[in-house]
């Protein structure tokens, strides 16, 4: 006799138990920080690029859940896509034979990488990324891999060692044998290289943390460096690809950078199955599956499965068809104007930088002495308190998700859904100015809530 199973009727039952289920037996500090700070919303239903609650307010997110939701949220072709495969029943994972989808997949990503040969897919960008660590350290025989100061590529073992900021790392080690270098350094790439033990250098063309471009002609220029010393140039597109930032890679924005590896995740499945590529050249993959002895040297369970093929193929189909990437370009564009049109209106306001859709807001000491003060209180008790201060009136007032962009920094970072229009701009850049405004004021219920940040710093200390 089969059982039924309800999903509406739990979640009617349960659901209002939501915080209280992750505290008691999930990470205990996520509800901890959300009460904290104000973010303990309960959002009934979402789509596009908003949230609704359950008096139907609506919220306009400017987080795509890290930049997973690069489509918004229930696509309808995406959403069929996935209807469809589980509709199938199809014969998926096996292990011994060869289902169409992963090689359809990995056909039409190619062809926005021509000069790439290969894919493997993988479940996350974690995935990806350890994916590329092992196979640029098998192919070139070399044991180390260079990364960048303040790089961000995962929080597995492997990902880690090439993750620079410290507060990831503390207490993990010891990790690979592995090195940073400034981003836009090539004198340090070079140093390094001459030692002659270095696998790759992995890079992000626009760093997640603060939002941090390579300098004009540095990818280029870093590829030939490697290329002399025969280690390889690795892209870390897990959050800039896929049209993120203007292009459907943000390598791309510089012409003849050509990696040798290359990392997508997050926005492939349009965030409905964890998904995760690596992308290369072909000697490569044949280096690591060098005979058939060697076929499952490097494999993932549910990699390849059926649903996230197919949600991967829906999502590069609407990209095409509904001219994704053009659009961000606009978008974006119009964005970073608004935006790097109030520098000049307000003296907290340092820097509006990034392309596309991946956009840092950055904060700095004002000249004014009524506002340098409490600039100055906040970054005694802890920096990055402004940034926080920003987000939190944001949703509060205005009903905006966004987020502060890494730990003890004062920049926000906006990675919308890429389907924002230009009433989301307005609704943002309105709501933006008006928060500015309150913090310029020097009252008001930002400073009110800065008084609660710095009794929480003092106290985690």
């Amino acid at each position: 006799m089969t059982t039924e199973f309800d999903l509406g009727a739990l979640l009617a039952e349960r659901g209002a138990e939501r915080y209280e289920l992750h505290a008691r037996h999930l990470n205990p500090q996520l509800p901890r920080m959300l009460h904290t700070i104000g973010f303990d919303k309960v959002y009934e239903r979402a789509e596009g690029a908003h949230f609704f609650d359950a008096d139907g307010n609506d919220y306009l997110d400017m987080l795509a859940g890290f930049g997973v939701m690069g489509l918004g949220r229930h696509h309808p072709v995406v959403r069929k896509a996935l209807h469809d495969v589980l509709d199938l029943d199809l014969a998926d994972l096996t292990r011994f034979d060869c289902q169409p989808l992963p090689g359809l997949l990995a056909e039409r990503l190619l062809t926005h990488s021509p000069h790439l040969d290969r894919v493997f897919f993988g479940n996350s960008g974690t995935e990806a990324v350890e994916t590329a660590l092992k196979f640029a350290r098998y192919a070139t025989g070399k044991p180390r891999v260079l990364y960048c100061d303040h790089a961000f590529h995962g929080l597995t073992t492997g990902s880690l060692s090439v993750n620079g900021e410290d507060g990831f790392r503390d207490g993990f080690a010891p990790l690979l044998p592995d090195t940073a270098v400034p981003l836009g350094d090539l004198d340090a790439l070079a140093r390094e290289l001459r030692k002659g033990d270095v696998a790759a250098l992995i890079v992000e063309p626009i760093q997640g943390k603060g939002v941090h471009e390579a300098p004009p002609g540095y990818l280029r220029a870093a590829q030939e460096l490697l290329h002399k010393h025969k280690a390889l140039l690795i892209a870390d597109e897990v959050q800039t690809g896929l049209g993120r930032t203007g292009d459907f890679y943000a390598y791309q924005h510089e012409d003849g950078v050509e990696p040798d590896l290359v990392c997508v995740a997050k926005a492939l499945s349009g965030g409905y199955v964890p998904v995760g590529a690596t992308l290369g050249k072909e000697w490569i993959f044949k280096k690591v599956y060098s005979s058939m002895d060697r076929v499952l040297v490097h494999s993932a369970s549910f990699g390849s499965n059926a649903q996230a093929m197919a949600c991967g193929l829906a999502v590069l189909s609407v990209m095409e068809n509904e001219q994704i990437v053009a659009g961000v370009r606009r978008t974006g564009e119009l964005l970073k104007s608004r935006l790097t049109a109030l520098i000049d209106t307000y003296e907290l306001l340092a820097d509006v930088r990034g392309r596309g859709l991946m956009i840092g807001i950055e904060f700095g000491k004002p000249s004014s002495l009524k506002l340098r003060g409490r600039w100055t209180m906040l970054q005694a008790a802890r920096k990055g308190l402004f940034a926080q201060m920003v987000v939190v009136p944001l949703l509060q007032k205005h009903r905006i998700l966004t987020q502060v962009s890494g730990d003890h920094l004062e920049v926000i970072k906006l990675i919308p859904p890429l389907v924002v229009d230009e009433a989301d701009v307005d609704r943002f850049v309105d709501a933006f100015t008006a928060v500015m405004d309150d913090a310029h004021s020097g009252g008001g219920l930002m400073w009110d809530f800065g008084k609660t940040l710095i009794k929480q710093a003092v106290a985690n200390r």
